[in-house]
């Protein structure tokens, strides 16, 4: 039942992602900005619980040596996937539907949304390599113990977060890089449950 919970709390806020991309518009006019906004508003707290999958496995370390460092480079790169992603939602999504909601009927909106655009893709992408990072420390934190039931989930979250990082959530790849980071905590969170049993334990 512990399992079953703690692959219930790793895989909510993407499959809510996921869902979300579907409602998603597909791209910022004065006719989707109201839709837009709303939307960057209430995912704001969503966004950051993605890294939930993780700090789940993670849980009640670091250790000494090398596990303790990746660990510790793990934590560390969830909280800059969780601040400069909601960079992110925040500039390229809520500011910028703002601003072309409030723009004049004849204003150019090229110039309105671009600057957003640009200074909100920076900020993701700085957030997505940091979980990307934050994958592979949770694997390199997690193997001495769990072995190769670490490495499928970890192969299917560095998938999604390479694919996250232009794809945002939106319909079609979107969604199903969400799908794929559900799939991948799902793996890494049941190859994670037991204990790696060693030689000498069972001499």
């Amino acid at each position: 039942m512990l399992t079953i919970r703690n692959i219930a709390l790793a895989t909510a806020a993407p499959l809510v992602l996921a869902v979300a991309g579907l409602a998603h518009p597909h791209g910022l006019f004065r006719s989707t900005a109201s839709e837009w906004t709303r939307l960057h508003i209430a995912l704001l707290p969503v966004f950051p619980l993605l890294t939930v999958g993780l700090l789940i496995s993670l849980w009640h370390r670091p250790r000494p040596g090398l596990t303790g460092f990746a660990t510790v480079v793990a934590w560390a790169g969830a909280f800059g996937y969780a601040v400069f992603y909601t960079g992110l939602d925040a500039v390229a999504g809520i500011a910028a539907g703002t601003a072309v909601g409030h723009a004049g009927p004849t204003a150019n909106l090229g110039p309105v949304k671009g600057p957003l655009y640009d200074t909100g893709e920076l900020l993701g992408h700085v957030g997505v390599y940091a979980l990307i990072g934050a994958i592979a420390a949770t694997a390199v934190a997690l193997f001495p113990e769990h072995g190769v039931r670490v490495l499928p989930g970890t192969v299917i979250l560095l998938g999604a977060g390479w694919s996250f990082v232009d794809s945002h959530i939106f319909w079609p790849r979107g969604v199903w890089t969400m799908a794929g980071f559900a799939l991948g905590f799902t793996l890494l969170t049941w190859g994670t449950a037991v204990k790696r049993v060693s030689p000498s334990r069972t001499a």
